[in-house]
């Protein structure tokens, strides 16, 4: 088994990202990574009172910013595309609590050359479903891709046309 975190540092670029950015003081600073085997991208949080909707409650759009990143993170590692969220829907099943670690898994459920389609879970230590998301990713050209983000450091293989 091959498990690797993925950064940003990898790709040829740098950013502000709020989710996944270790140098953004005010984002969540979230660690992704891709095992190769299962074939699935996964990170682990535990968010603070900082980032809640109600006082014990995480706050529901950080936790779609989570499982966002991870679906766009699994675009990256698994179907090795640049691609940015088309649509989204993400349905709550139980609520995620401050102060306590979840795990968030991402995969790949179908893709073309101009569309990926993703789905991420965000599980509880016992392996209960807190939140599921289904999105849909438009694969960005070369152009705007470039546009995005400048240089690629050697991985162009990954623009589309």
């Amino acid at each position: 088994m091959s498990v690797r975190r993925l950064h940003n540092e990898d790709w040829g670029f740098e950013t502000n990202c709020f989710v996944c950015e270790p140098r953004n003081d005010r984002g969540l600073r979230l660690a992704f990574f891709h095992d190769d085997e299962r074939r699935v991208v996964t990170t682990e949080f535990t968010l603070s009172s900082a980032f809640s909707g109600a006082p014990n409650f995480v706050h529901g759009g950080v936790v779609l910013a989570v499982l966002d990143e991870a679906q766009a993170w699994a675009t990256i590692a698994l179907a090795h595309r640049w691609a940015v969220t088309s649509e989204t829907t993400t349905r709550f099943l139980r609520p995620v609590m401050v102060g306590r670690t979840y795990t968030v898994e991402a995969r790949i459920s179908d893709e073309t050359q101009v569309t990926i389609r993703t789905s991420a879970v965000v599980l509880d230590p016992n392996g209960k479903v807190k939140a599921e998301s289904e999105a849909g990713f438009a694969v960005v050209g070369e152009a705007l891709a470039r546009e995005a983000v400048g240089d690629f450091g050697g991985h162009e293989d990954y623009l589309a046309p």
